[in-house]
């Protein structure tokens, strides 16, 4: 057949086949949209900060923010010295330490939970009662005059039998604090730790759908994020792996998985010296998070280490020096958020996350240029590489460590086409980027 003539092309199967196959693959289409519908496509923070009910402030903020800057001027008082206490590469150095600064300055925590769980305790009602009310309100003139973190919200006790009112009322005088006060705040987060059941999860779903009717605010507006903390969430006692139910079982509602350390590696018996988030018993857990989450458009959050930069400067720089090494491990790894303790915790956080972005922001920018372009390259990715690509450079332009001018000068790329790529199924990349 000479070059220029068509081919003849010829079928054995009758239409009705394909469109029989079609219907008896319709509920299998439904339910994989219905369970799997991809990353939101929104913002997700680097990390998490909690604060005891009792401790929040209207100034908390400012004051982690000013603190870690203190800790800047007094262990790492330029760029060559916090490069030299991280290893960070000399031609990162500069960029990273002014970024750290500037984000300090300007945006110090981009998620904060007020804390009514570990970390405030057992109080008395009336205590409690007032300072769940307190937050609300602080919280709700945050948003309004436009302080707030992006990311802000409450983790109440669990739902276990011994607080298990006491987390229901806390919640009830939270969430209706904030209404009467002018309404939810769109960065408003939940966060249910200690779940062993899904049952539990439920039951929280169930909550926040009366709370919901009560208010006339639109049925799902709350969601939540869920605490793997127990071994019984990871898997459970007839040998099935429980937190893609639990997952399920927020009936929609689930925004984020979020790792608790120190509660996980005690239920498992890891003794206090070896609890870390990078012992073997924590990669088992947040690889069955991971694969559970995938696709639901739930997150996940890595958790924190207890060892504070305080003290010394030789102290300082080798919590330091842990707690940059455990971030750069988490991001690595996918877990692109984690929790902090201490405002020491931030320069690090922010300078592990602004040289993973920067470090790799050129490769990644080139390699998506070659897939936009279908030019070649010594790397062949496909559109699933392509979406991994688009998500590498977007998170970094959230959290502030790339900029739209740069990330648009190396790819041609704008924001709209990346989010295209990110999430093919919000849209048609393909169609953005010609």
């Amino acid at each position: 057949m000479g070059q220029g003539q068509r081919e003849r092309v010829a079928t054995s199967l009758a239409g009705a086949v394909s469109e029989q196959i079609s219907a008896s693959l319709a509920p299998v289409d439904a339910e994989l949209e219905r369970r799997y519908p991809g990353d939101p496509g929104t913002r997700q923070p680097v990390h998490t900060v909690y604060v005891p009910g009792d401790a929040f402030t209207a100034d908390t903020l400012r004051v982690w923010g000013d603190r870690a800057l203190t800790a800047l001027d007094e262990h790492a008082p330029d760029a060559a010295a916090f490069a030299a206490v991280l290893g960070l590469d000399d031609a990162l150095a500069e960029d990273v330490y002014g970024r750290v600064r500037a984000k300090l300055e300007r945006e110090p925590v981009e998620d904060l939970r007020v804390d009514f769980e570990d970390g405030y305790g057992n109080r008395p009602d009336a205590e409690e009662d007032e300072a769940a009310a307190r937050a609300a309100r602080l919280i709700a003139e945050a948003y309004a005059e436009g302080t707030a973190a992006p990311y802000m919200g409450i983790r109440v006790k669990c739902m276990e039998a011994a607080v298990r009112d006491r987390g229901i009322r806390t919640l009830d005088i939270f969430l209706t604090g904030l209404l009467e006060a002018g309404g939810l705040p769109g960065g408003l987060v939940l966060t249910l730790p200690k779940v062993t059941y899904p049952e539990q999860v439920t039951a929280l779903a169930r909550l926040l759908d009366a709370f919901e009717e009560a208010r006339g605010l639109e049925p799902g507006r709350i969601g939540f994020e869920i605490q793997i903390e127990t071994s019984q969430s990871i898997l459970a006692a007839d040998g099935t792996a429980t937190v893609a139910r639990m997952i399920q079982a927020a009936e929609g509602r689930a925004t984020g998985l979020h790792y608790g350390t120190f509660d996980y590696s005690a239920c498992l018996g890891v003794s206090a010296a070896h609890q870390a988030s990078d012992h073997p018993a924590a990669d088992h857990a947040k690889a069955v998070m991971q694969v559970a989450a995938a696709g639901t458009g739930v997150r996940l959050s890595d958790g924190s280490t207890n060892v504070l930069p305080v003290g010394p400067a030789e102290k300082v720089h080798d919590a330091w020096r842990l707690h940059y090494g455990l971030t750069r491990r988490a991001l690595a790894r996918a877990y692109y958020q984690g929790w902090d303790m201490h405002p020491g915790h931030l320069p690090t956080r922010y300078a592990a996350v602004f040289a993973f972005y920067r470090e790799g922001l050129e490769q990644a920018a080139a390699r998506l240029v070659r897939y936009v372009g279908r030019a070649g390259g010594d790397v062949m990715d496909e559109p699933a590489t392509a979406k991994a690509l688009a998500g590498y450079l977007l998170r970094g332009l959230d959290c502030g460590a790339l900029d739209t001018a740069e990330v648009t000068r190396l790819t041609g790329l704008a924001r709209a086409d990346l989010q295209g790529f990110a999430s093919p199924r919000r849209g048609d990349p393909t169609a953005s980027a010609q």
